[in-house]
């Protein structure tokens, strides 16, 4: 038994908001937010436990290490820097004043022992911990970060399948309806982003209380009774092409080939029972904690999840389970329904189980996603320290100053603002690429500067980003060249962020597709207004963004090769 605390239930972790400092600047107040916020009760999936989503991506290792890490950025100066190691602050080292203020390294284990089963020994112990992408890098801003991600996903499809591939309007969506399953932190995403994409969709999820929190901030619009009331609403909402998000208690294992089964025996007048798109972002990539097992009830789960001596058993039926559902998605895909994986690992696992043709439907980056990563697009994300809501409505609107012919981007921020309420401390997420991050970076601070704003921004973005992450099962999945495996590109994503000045760095292995999976890094900055965060706004925002256009441009995509090009990066083998 550890002597440390995984659990307090007397906790209730908010971050500061305002313009009062507890730390000595606004660079390692930054973090000191960013870390509570990570763990608000709107924020995250199971904040008493540490948990911030996908299982169990948490903020810190135990309590105990979460306090002292609040404790040493209260004194840290702005010439030393804070390691972090799998969530314990284990040093603090002298550096300078454009150096990170904080290092953080989560989950990495030589690539031998990289396993499950070595990380789950490991954590027993409490000499580890899984730090997913943003749980554990504290720049998780809730669901959000990746519902425009997903809608990027659909938009996408929607033009690929439904329209002539290069129309961005929403009617390719119109009258259609997405089948998906999973509605926690990353997952609750998928309805919101397929309305604002104009689709209906079926969020199938096990636990009522992810539902619940979904209706409750707007991301999904009703809950059907059962399947058979699931299949009233979609038929009536596609026929008055309504854009319209239903959730269903159950199984996806269970009710998937059930809705393969409806479709076989469809008639011309039952046509609607049959998906027009199918994807999954259930946590599949942990068989423990993240997939619910055919045949089990929830509370049987989670008191398997509890016991180390069940755990054998349980991700034995969770791994069976999603070979029955990857099976169910590839029967719909032979029946002519485009078929993705969002990135949760659910393939490897059914072709372990012996699905060999699980990887007969693409993932979702090398089937719409890449070309944005070859321009250096990808999830910028910033909070207002403030508090203020305000202060994110104003960034909104420089954002559409500064881009005044970007359409897709001001669409975008409009639907944001009118349908995504905020958890924690107010943020926006909004694709940027090239070219741009650095412009609205070095405008959030001019807007500090000035007063404009109520207080510094912090400007972060997911680690599923352009040049950040190695993933050969999601971002770097099918490579031109074939280095989809190779992980020097995250490591130097990292390492370059460290030397243009990032208020803080991370680099992780493992998230979203799980241990053995993936290496990536992370990368958070902080607008201050001063002279100096300015000169590392420029550094950062076009290093950390053109590195992905190298990675790119490296692997042979031509795409990458013009963008390159067109914004001067020295590239030496590029010619």
């Amino acid at each position: 038994m550890s002597k440390f605390t995984r659990t307090d239930t007397s906790r209730v972790i908010k971050a500061p908001t305002g313009t009062t400092l507890t730390c000595k600047s606004w660079l390692t107040e930054a973090p000191f937010r960013m870390i509570q916020n990570n763990l608000h009760p709107d924020v995250a999936e199971n904040p008493q436990s540490l948990v911030v989503y996908g299982g169990i991506g948490r903020a810190a290792r135990n309590w105990e290490c979460y306090d002292k890490i609040l404790e040493t950025l209260k004194t840290l100066e702005d010439n030393q820097t804070l390691l972090v190691q799998s969530g314990k602050p284990v040093g603090v080292f002298n550096t300078h004043e454009n150096a990170p203020r904080v290092l953080i390294a989560n989950s990495n284990l030589v690539p031998k022992w990289a396993t499950w089963e070595h990380f789950n020994e490991l954590d027993r112990k409490d000499l580890f911990m899984y730090g997913q992408m943003t749980a554990g890098s504290w720049i998780y801003i809730g669901t959000q970060g990746i519902v425009q991600g997903t809608y990027e996903t659909f938009a996408e499809a929607g033009r690929q399948h439904f329209g002539n591939g290069v129309d961005k309007s929403t009617n390719n969506w119109k009258g259609r309806w997405i089948l998906t399953a999973g509605l926690g932190g990353m997952g609750g995403a998928q309805p919101l982003a397929a309305t604002f994409a104009g689709a209906a969709s079926l969020n199938i999820e096990c636990q009522q209380s992810s539902i619940d929190f979904r209706l409750r901030t707007g991301y999904v619009d009703k809950q059907a009774d059962n399947l058979d009331h699931a299949y009233e609403l979609i038929k009536e909402h596609t026929a008055k092409g309504e854009a319209v998000s239903i959730a269903l208690l159950g199984n996806a294992a269970e009710i998937l080939p059930e809705i393969v089964k409806r479709a076989k025996t469809a008639t011309a007048d039952t046509a609607y029972l049959k998906p027009d798109f199918v994807t999954d972002q259930t946590s599949a990539h942990d068989l423990i904690n993240g997939y619910l097992p055919i045949g089990w009830t929830v509370d049987e789960w989670k008191a398997a999840q509890a016991d180390p001596a069940l755990h054998e058993r349980l991700t034995k039926d969770a791994a069976k389970s999603c070979a029955v559902h990857v099976q169910a998605m590839l029967d719909l895909q032979a029946m002519g329904v485009p078929a993705t994986d969002y990135g949760n690992n659910i393939r490897q696992v059914a072709f372990d189980e012996g699905v060999k043709n699980a990887f007969d439907f693409p993932g979702f980056v090398p089937a719409y996603i890449r070309p944005l990563f070859c321009q250096g697009k990808g999830p910028f994300r910033w909070v207002a320290l403030s508090g203020d809501p305000e202060d994110i409505y104003k960034t909104d609107q420089k954002i559409k100053e500064l881009f005044p012919d970007n359409a897709h981007v001001h669409n975008w921020l409009d639907m944001a603002k009118d349908r995504i309420h905020f958890q924690g401390l107010p943020a926006r997420i909004c694709w940027l690429g090239l070219g741009e991050r650095d412009k609205a970076g070095l405008a959030f601070n001019e807007m500090v500067k000035n007063g404009e704003l109520k207080g510094p921004i912090v400007i972060g973005r997911d680690h599923l980003d352009t040049g950040s992450v190695a993933s050969p099962n999601r971002e770097t999945e099918s490579m031109k060249d074939g280095s989809d495996a190779v992980s020097d590109w995250a490591l130097l994503n990292g390492m370059l962020n460290v030397a243009g000045g990032a208020t803080w760095v991370s680099l992780h292995h493992g998230g979203g597709v799980g241990m053995g999976y993936s290496q990536h890094s992370g990368m958070v900055i902080v607008a201050d207004g001063t002279d100096a965060a300015a000169k590392r706004l420029a550094n950062v925002l076009v290093n950390d963004c053109g590195s992905g256009v190298m990675r790119h441009a490296d692997a042979g995509y031509e795409l990458a090769i013009e963008t390159a090009k067109n914004f001067g990066l020295n590239l030496p083998m590029i010619k």
